[in-house]
């Protein structure tokens, strides 16, 4: 009877561009060692070159001739995961994001290297008290110090670890393995994970659910216990207790021995979040975020493939824990950019979470005070369940006031300031009262922008109703149908000389409160400020404590926080996202103002909101001031329409990376008749944008341009995908090209 078993084998895991499946021989004494998961060492090509793999798939059967398959090496001791599961996931991954499966493989198991793990030590005194007094006593006659200092520390406290010993006592390993030897200790090593968690439990009693949130989990709730994939959409405002429900849901889900991963869109997000589990969950929760240490990032990794942890939180890659038993997913501020990832695989994790969901027949939450439109859209159309939470939790209360000041005004009156002359009054109310204050500025989403501060005109590109960016060479670009028109100096509007890019940022910022407020102690957060390891924990704590008067940052302030004090929010140029390059500017800019607008007023004081911009009458700007999604959303529905935008369409954008513009250019001509031949193939049911140069032609010595495929459906798209693939894989020059797909 033939008992040879064969390991389908993905080798190179370095070498992201391969894509292909081998197979190898398991010798005898590895079969027990190697399975679906493993890493494993492998002879690779004509040398034989000894590469570590990744196995995929075990089976009795050859693929090839058998005499020509080589044997395994040996197995590795990086990390493995039998979770087949996840490498189901990688190949979906592959074929839904146009990845290799090297690249996908990486992207799944975050964690590849094993890291050296932290060994913790004990030294116990022997329960034999006399024969430990008789060995103490014998000591003291040699003067035998190191001992003695050994003894007592241990008659003291019976236990101690070897790092005290060694580093406090200065006793050597010789003198602890020769007690150990007279039988005096005994000396036991154990593991100790690495604990990325540096908040405590503290004693909580949870909230009683009101009428809205009950129904929300009951509803829930059902899908659990009935093993029932299904996807929901919490649609609740700002302080309508999202996170109660949260904790309710996965409660129930952990007595049932599941898991749950509870994902956030921030680091920055982290230490409020955990904070609450662990005064649930206790122990049996944990993080994980790219600030992490390698070392913390594997312990967690082992401790969730042991079952040690029922609850992962964290950002996008948190969704890969290798749990065994998910009974949910939980995606907080759904709505959030940082969803999607930027590299190639370029995956949604509200898309990976929905696949994960579906295999464990477990429900998907997506919950926002703003959902996506794209979110919303298919609530609407019945793919998912949408539920609401229309009141805030807390007894009594309310959404706070929200004020527009409109910015041509201040200027009118003489004031040149980043500051509304009544968001500097109400600065220093607040800072009378002993209150807190935010002030958000977005910074990313102004960089580009022409606008005229007299009417607040932004110069748009005529044919795609989409802002125009300002280049160095003085032209401004449109960045989807590459129209180009010199630099405005007057607005085309009103006449003004006033007509330029926004300049300030939150460094600026920062620096003229302190002038206007000498005494008022201030924090800033943005990514200059948070680059360290523990950063965003330390900022927001800092802030939760009341060490701070006035937290100034960008979007990472105003996403989730709930400060009971903070009690005004400034947003300043609230509509310069509104005219950033892409079709998604009027919902960015509606979520963020309505996310701001939800920080202030969240305990039981009053709370105001001023919202400074130079298109008062802009309807986002309305809806957002209203905090009010369903106005925001019919008109946002319907430019999308007239415009055939996602979710109207299905969009699939292709970024073409090159060092060398030459080449990129002789490479988009190939393409170009490549692009001819599938139009023609589908007709009007595509519709092709490009390719064009992108925005930021050039960026870190790198060019990029863009391609834009839009059609009514996912087929289409994914048939275009997989032809362009097998076309520039074919293609000499495209080997010099970094290919970006991303899907909408």
């Amino acid at each position: 009877m033939d008992t040879e078993q064969y390991a389908g084998i993905i080798p190179g895991l370095s070498t992201e561009q391969l894509d292909k499946r081998f197979q190898y021989r398991i010798p005898e004494h590895l079969k027990s060692k190697v399975h679906v998961g493993s890493v494993v060492y492998v002879p690779f090509g004509k040398s034989n070159k000894r590469t570590k793999g990744f196995v995929i798939d075990i089976s009795s059967d050859s693929s090839y001739d058998r005499d020509k398959i080589k044997d395994i090496y040996d197995i590795s001791l990086d990390v493995d995961v039998r979770n087949t599961n996840l490498i189901e996931l990688a190949y979906w991954m592959r074929d839904e994001y146009g990845s290799t499966i090297n690249r996908a493989l990486k992207t799944v198991f975050p964690v590849q290297d094993k890291v050296r793990n932290r060994v913790v030590t004990e030294l116990t005194l022997t329960d034999d008290k006399l024969k430990a007094e008789e060995y103490y006593a014998k000591c003291k006659r040699k003067n035998a110090s190191a001992r003695i200092r050994l003894l007592d520390a241990l008659m003291e406290h019976r236990v101690i670890n070897s790092e005290f010993a060694r580093e406090k006592l200065k006793v050597t390993a010789k003198t602890v393995n020769e007690l150990k030897e007279e039988g005096i200790i005994s000396v036991k090593d154990t593991i100790e994970y690495r604990n990325p968690i540096k908040v405590s439990a503290e004693k909580e009693e949870l909230p009683e659910l009101n009428e809205e949130q009950r129904i929300i989990c009951d509803t829930v709730s059902e899908a659990i216990d009935n093993n029932v994939k299904e996807t929901y959409l919490i649609h609740g405002i700002t302080g309508s207790g999202k996170t109660r429900v949260y904790i309710e849901l996965i409660k129930n889900v952990v007595a049932k021995g599941r898991k749950a991963i509870m994902l956030i869109p921030e680091i920055a997000l982290t230490y409020q979040t955990v904070k609450r589990f662990v005064n649930v969950f206790g122990e049996r929760v944990s993080v994980l975020n790219s600030k992490m240490s390698p070392g913390e990032r594997y312990d967690q990794f082992l401790r969730a493939s042991n079952g040690d942890i029922d609850v992962m939180i964290g950002p996008r890659s948190a969704v890969f824990t290798p749990f065994d038993n998910i009974g949910i997913i939980v995606v907080d501020e759904e709505h959030e950019e940082s969803y999607k990832n930027e590299n190639t695989p370029c995956y949604d994790t509200r898309e990976v979470a929905k696949f994960i969901t579906g295999k464990y027949n477990a429900p998907l939450v997506l919950a926002s005070a703003t959902p996506s439109v794209k979110s919303y859209y298919r609530a609407l159309k019945g793919e998912y369940k949408l539920l609401t939470l229309s009141k805030r939790a807390k007894v009594g209360g309310e959404l706070a006031e929200v004020h527009i000041t409109d910015m041509r005004e201040e200027l009118k009156a003489g004031n040149k300031t980043i500051f509304s002359r009544s968001l500097i009054e109400s600065l220093s109310e607040r800072l009378a009262d002993k209150e807190q204050s935010m002030l958000f500025l977005n910074k990313r989403g102004y960089l580009g922008i022409i606008s005229c501060r007299e009417c607040g005109h932004v110069i748009k590109c005529p044919h795609c109703d989409i802002s125009m960016t300002y280049h160095k060479n003085g032209t401004l670009v449109c960045h989807y149908c590459d129209t180009v028109i010199n630099n405005v100096k007057v607005c085309p509007k009103c006449g003004s000389k006033y007509i330029a890019g926004f300049r300030a940022g939150t460094e600026k910022i920062e620096q003229e409160i302190k002038k206007a407020f000498p005494t008022a102690r201030v924090l800033r957060m943005d990514r200059d400020t948070t680059s360290r390891k523990g950063s965003h924990d330390k900022i927001i704590e800092e802030y939760a404590n009341g060490d701070a008067d006035i937290l100034v940052g960008t979007q990472m302030i105003v996403k989730g926080h709930d400060f009971e004090n903070c009690t005004l929010v400034g947003v300043l140029a609230a509509d310069m996202t509104l005219f950033t390059s892409s079709y998604t500017a009027s919902e960015r800019t509606f979520q963020l103002i309505t996310q701001s607008a939800g920080r202030a007023g969240r305990g039981e004081k009053k709370g105001d909101v001023y919202i400074q911009t130079y298109d008062p009458e802009n309807p986002v700007i309305i809806a957002a001031a209203a905090q009010n999604y369903e106005m925001f959303y019919a008109e946002e529905i319907k430019h999308r329409e007239m415009l055939n935008f996602p979710p109207i369409c299905k969009m699939a954008t292709y970024t073409f990376v090159s060092e060398n513009a030459d080449i990129l250019s002789k490479a988009m001509d190939k393409l170009r008749d490549k692009l001819n031949t599938i139009s023609k193939k589908y007709g009007k049911d595509i519709d092709i944008l490009g390719p064009n140069r992108g925005s930021g032609y050039k960026l870190k010595d790198e060019f990029n341009i863009k391609l834009i495929i839009k059609s009514k459906t996912d087929k289409i798209l994914k048939e275009i995908k997989n032809d362009l693939e097998k076309y520039t894989d074919s293609e000499e020059i495209f080997r010099k090209i970094h290919i970006l797909f991303n899907k909408e």
